[in-house]
């Protein structure tokens, strides 16, 4: 049991409240899946993808099965009411609208080094007042590899690590590559675009599409990203060299004031693709800047706020809905079964001490 873990049980009722939750999320996201006609027998199941991750990155437990390091934020969204003509969602009429976020970087393991892995991921929980909630799972990569959730199964399986080496197999991940073409432009991007030097100086997108849906039940498909104030620069070999300089930097930006990220619709033209998130929509696409996301004060995942949140994407407010695009069901199943897991060893965890006492 990490201390990550140990310090989870020192809030109140802690199993009591994710029990609930999760509970509830697991039977949403698998319903989900269920209706997307994934879970079935004769397909991929969700144990099976989680499974995979616990044998590529280890049990961690009390972590989440992937994104595990992470670091929690709090602030607001100012909307200016840009996109309200195309959202009857309450988040988007202008005015202010709370928000619990996490930054972290892929992988089940919460002690990598921040450098091992080119990519950041940045959730968000927009609460409106009317309860109704928003929650976004956006990667510093504008598309992702595979269009489905057993190519995904595939890429993992190449990607475990080898007995002998600790290290992926070299000639298995060619051979992915190879029988997987469309990952081609995911791996371009990352090419062509070192990370950050920071959390604070990143864009971040939403990957997947989804539709905006307006009073009059109009539907408008979109890509959304997070555009930040702050101009960016690569990540050095200086700051690689730290375990944790991501964490370390936000503190330290945080400490000189509010950082700012720009909402951006990306709104589809017809035609163009909403259910295969290797496939970019053209540059030309007309852009709406929604408002500003403000994030005021960072805390750590073991006991902030976003300790506690699925950041499952399928979770939306009326006026948003999701698109047909196959790994969204599977992204829904999977946080609900990483979630499960992981708040039953927190409950157990916290049994454990409680007898001991």
């Amino acid at each position: 049991m990490t201390d990550q873990s140990s310090n989870r049980g020192a809030r109140p009722c802690v199993p009591c409240r994710l029990g609930a939750i999760g509970a509830v999320v697991l039977v949403l996201g698998g319903g989900f899946a269920w209706t997307a006609g994934w879970l079935t027998p004769q397909r991929l199941s969700t144990q099976t993808i989680i499974d995979q991750f616990q044998r590529n990155a280890g049990l961690h437990e009390g972590y989440r099965r992937n994104h595990a390091k992470g670091v929690c934020v709090d602030g607001f969204f100012e909307s200016n009411g840009a996109a309200a003509s195309l959202s009857k969602a309450m988040v988007f009429a202008a005015g202010r609208t709370p928000v619990t976020g996490r930054f972290a970087i892929p992988g089940g393991n919460p002690q990598a080094p921040d450098g091992s892995v080119p990519i950041r991921s940045f959730a968000l929980k927009f609460t409106q007042a009317d309860g109704q909630q928003w929650r976004s799972g956006m990667n510093s990569v504008p598309l992702f590899p595979v269009r489905t959730p057993e190519q995904f199964y595939q890429q993992l399986l190449a990607a475990q690590p080898d007995p002998a080496t600790g290290k992926p197999d070299p000639a298995k991940l060619k051979a992915f590559a190879a029988a997987n073409p469309q990952a081609r432009p995911f791996q371009d991007w990352i090419k062509g675009h070192p990370p950050s030097s920071g959390y604070a100086n990143g864009a971040y997108y939403s990957v997947n599409a989804f539709y905006l849906i307006d009073a009059a039940g109009k539907r408008q498909a979109v890509r959304w990203s997070m555009q930040p104030e702050l101009p960016y620069t690569p990540v050095g070999d200086g700051q690689k060299a730290q375990p944790s300089f991501l964490a370390a930097a936000l503190a330290q930006q945080l400490a000189s004031g509010p950082l700012r990220w720009r909402l951006v619709l990306t709104l589809a033209a017809p035609g163009d693709p909403t259910d295969d998130a290797t496939q970019a929509w053209p540059a030309d696409r007309r852009q709406i800047d929604a408002g500003t996301l403000v994030i005021e004060r960072a805390s750590a995942q073991d006991d902030g706020d976003c300790r506690d949140i699925n950041f499952d994407p399928t979770i939306l407010p009326a006026g948003i809905a999701p698109s047909g695009d196959p790994l969204l069901a599977a992204r829904s199943a999977a946080y609900a079964l990483s979630y499960q897991r992981r708040t039953r060893e927190v409950a157990l965890d916290v049994h454990r001490q409680q007898a001991e006492q």
